[in-house]
């Protein structure tokens, strides 16, 4: 076993404290990683908080992993010591059902076993990355390209990958014109692949002073959601909108901007249930649609994407004693955009 320190919270909406835990040893698939950076998602706050039922504490969160590799299991062959690497949100799945085959480790129909706040197949819980060190199969591990700080990689491991996959399986490119609802650790990047991938870009936000910012990551259109003739100027407009904030919005005014057989597709996870009516749906054939993240062939996919069309998130980095501040942020929508703890500083 080996020691590591990590940030912890005892209960829902306790303060992090810094403490210990054990890792698991060294298994003969298994990469141990020197964690660099973790990047702060939302869902953390959520899971920390106790937002979502379920809540398995002490919570150790971080699902934004990048690091070193110190060690391989013997059946490792596709890592080696000094690797940078990453960790995104789930850390095992059964290995054999249809979706796990097919490299949609995400939709394991056994259950995927997430990197925080989940039990894995032994009963144990799992701790994530707000800690100096852990121990992953070499199957949910993933190469990060030279290109990448390895800071500014972090949150691509999860606001890279949750914007990347729809905007891919729904065919953001060159002909469609695609919204991106909400410009915060999501939305940013979410614009720069889609603008990445040829489509037109609009970005709609509460906010009335990020334009300029939001046309510097390659949007080509502003829209402050506050303005009640945004919703007229923009009506039966797109053929894709991703929704990435994480509070609940109104469902039909947002239908009412999508074209005849457009999809609103929501990544944001709020913690209230939506409402909409089904005349929304009905008269123009919309749809509304959900993704979570994507499997791991994907993500690593993505990450070279990334790379190779320079897309990295804004970062601010903290150190670990600034955690519980950083949460307070960004509840006030003060952070822009992403906030990455050094583990240096743990």
């Amino acid at each position: 076993m080996c020691k590591t320190h990590v940030l912890s919270v005892s209960a829902a909406k306790a303060p992090f404290e810094k403490t210990t835990i054990e890792r698991r040893p060294l298994r003969p698939d298994d990469v141990s990683i020197a964690i660099k950076f973790s990047g702060i998602c939302h869902s953390d706050i959520h899971s920390a908080h106790g937002d979502w039922e379920g809540g398995i504490f002490p919570m150790v969160p971080g699902h934004e992993i990048t690091g070193i590799v110190t060690a391989v299991g013997e059946k490792v062959t596709t890592f080696a010591v000094g690797d940078r690497v990453g960790v995104g949100c789930y850390v095992d799945s059964c290995g054999e059902c249809e979706y796990c085959l097919q490299g949609e480790e995400q939709h394991c129909t056994k259950g995927y076993v997430a990197t925080y706040n989940s039990l894995d197949y032994d009963g144990n819980p799992t701790y994530g990355g707000y800690s100096q060190h852990i121990v992953v199969s070499q199957r949910f591990v993933v190469h990060i390209p030279e290109q990448l700080a390895l800071d500014a990689a972090s949150p691509l491991l999860c606001a890279g990958i949750t914007t990347y996959a729809p905007l891919k399986r729904w065919q953001a490119g060159p002909g469609k014109k695609v919204a991106i609802l909400g410009m915060g650790g999501l939305g940013h990047v979410a614009i720069q692949f889609a603008h990445a991938m040829g489509a037109e870009v609009t970005v709609l936000s509460r906010a009335k002073d990020k334009e300029s910012e939001a046309k510097s990551f390659g949007a080509d259109h502003y829209f402050s959601t506050g303005d009640p003739e945004t919703f007229s100027k923009l009506a039966n407009r797109f053929d894709l909108i991703l929704n990435t904030v994480s509070a609940s919005i109104d469902v039909d005014s947002y239908l009412s901007l999508l074209r005849v057989d457009g999809t609103l597709v929501n990544v944001g996870a709020p913690a209230e249930p939506s409402q909409y009516h089904a005349f929304s749906l009905i008269l123009s054939r919309r749809s509304i649609a959900g993704s979570l993240v994507g499997g791991l062939p994907e993500t690593q996919e993505m990450l070279n994407y990334a790379a190779e069309h320079g897309i990295t998130p804004q970062i601010e980095i903290i150190r670990a004693d600034q955690v519980d501040e950083a949460y307070e942020r960004i509840l006030r929508s003060d952070v822009r955009y992403r906030f990455v703890i050094d583990i240096s500083t743990l």
